[in-house]
């Protein structure tokens, strides 16, 4: 016989069909076996992945007010501030209701006489600062958003900076400012300069404030006992009135007062 043409003998019994018989060819069973496993995985990890894909596409319309929540809040923080008038102490200047924005960008150095400021005023003024729990600190830094300050931040006009001379009353009946008799016309109408006499020089990094209202303003002058005799330390300056933006018809920058053209004390 040809041994190049040689082939097994065979048995002549033909294999039955559907024979659950291993293949012949090496190692088969476990490729077709890692190959399903893999597939599996793989479908399995794709439907995850989609999942998370979904869910994130479901959530996407929080990032706008989210992005936009941030930004008020930054711009509220180092830029501006709304703020809402709660009382009459700034009449006929600044209304109840009257809104505002105040601008932080207003170093204490910069303050002039006849600036409106927002200020403070717990260490001033000596107040008490409510105690407030989580829920309630949450709850004020939402309404500060619309313009609801804190209740010891208080809103007034700047009199004397630090080194001024203030006293009331000259010959006249008018206030003093470093021996200057000032004209006030933003001072509410039949309101005197001041029923409560004083004479004061103002230390470093202290401000002397009034409201313009004088008849129901409680301010430097209510505190002249007090240590700190009333004075606004600079520190505790949150910034000055830029704009009133509320109601529409008194739209417009809040100007400074003419006693901002009175020499420094000295000069």
């Amino acid at each position: 016989m040809d041994p190049e043409r040689a082939v097994p003998e065979s048995s002549g019994t033909t294999p039955e069909r559907g024979s659950t018989a291993p293949s012949s060819r090496p190692g088969s069973d476990g490729v077709a076996g890692e190959a399903a496993a893999g597939a599996v995985a793989g479908t399995s990890g794709s439907t995850g992945s989609a999942r998370t894909y979904a869910a994130v596409r479901r959530q996407r319309w929080l990032l706008g007010p989210a992005l936009l929540l941030l930004a008020i809040v930054l711009v509220r923080a180092f830029l501006v501030t709304p703020f809402g008038i709660p009382s009459g102490s700034m009449q006929d200047t600044l209304l109840v209701g009257d809104h505002i924005l105040v601008s932080r960008l207003t170093a204490p150095d910069d303050v002039r006489r006849g600036d409106i400021i927002v200020f403070d005023a717990s260490q001033a003024f000596h107040l008490r600062v409510p105690e407030r729990g989580p829920l309630q600190t949450l709850v004020q830094a939402a309404q500060s958003l619309t313009g609801t300050g804190q209740p010891t931040d208080y809103v007034k006009r700047v009199i004397g900076v630090p080194g001024d001379h203030v006293r009331c009353c000259s010959a006249d009946g008018r206030l003093e400012v470093n021996g200057v008799a000032v004209t006030e016309p933003y001072v509410a109408p039949g309101q005197r300069p001041s029923a409560v006499t004083f004479d004061v020089t103002v230390p470093p990094d202290r401000f002397w404030v009034m409201g313009d209202n004088r008849g129901a303003s409680a301010d430097s002058r209510a505190h002249l006992g007090d240590p700190g005799g009333g004075m606004v330390p600079g520190d505790d300056i949150v910034g000055k009135v830029w704009v009133r933006y509320w109601p529409l018809d008194r739209l417009g920058p809040v100007a400074a007062g003419p006693v901002a053209s009175v020499p420094r004390n000295g000069e």
